[in-house]
């Protein structure tokens, strides 16, 4: 679990707020991206509760609004290798217009433990 967490760790440097939620590369950062935020500080991976770990993506305030429309999604991307990451929904969908900024409260990506029988 912390192998997969620790590269969001050293390797998500690019979020997206997005209309859909993604499911590759391309559609996060251009098909439905309607605003991003570089240079992301992601914590290294903790316990979780009630089972499992995660990383905390830590709350900013100077993302940059590219597009017109409602943002309902979060992707966090590897630009260097050109890969999605992670995907989730916001706590809230929101209409945005460019120029503005955007910003999000810190949150967990987290994985819970394997279940065995």
């Amino acid at each position: 679990m912390d192998l997969a967490l620790a590269y969001l760790d050293t390797s998500g440097n690019r979020l997206d707020v997005c209309s859909t939620e993604p499911t590759t590369y391309t559609e996060a950062i251009t098909t439905y991206s309607l605003g991003n935020k570089t240079a992301l500080s992601i914590g290294a991976p903790t316990n979780r509760s009630p089972n499992g770990r995660k990383v905390t993506v830590a709350a900013f305030s100077d993302g940059t609004i590219t597009g017109n429309g409602t943002v309902a999604y979060w992707a966090i991307s590897d630009t260097g290798n050109s890969r999605l990451i992670a995907s989730g929904f916001l706590n809230a969908s929101q209409v945005v217009t460019t120029p503005n900024t955007f910003s999000l409260a810190a949150f967990d990506i987290g994985i819970p433990d394997a279940v065995s029988e």
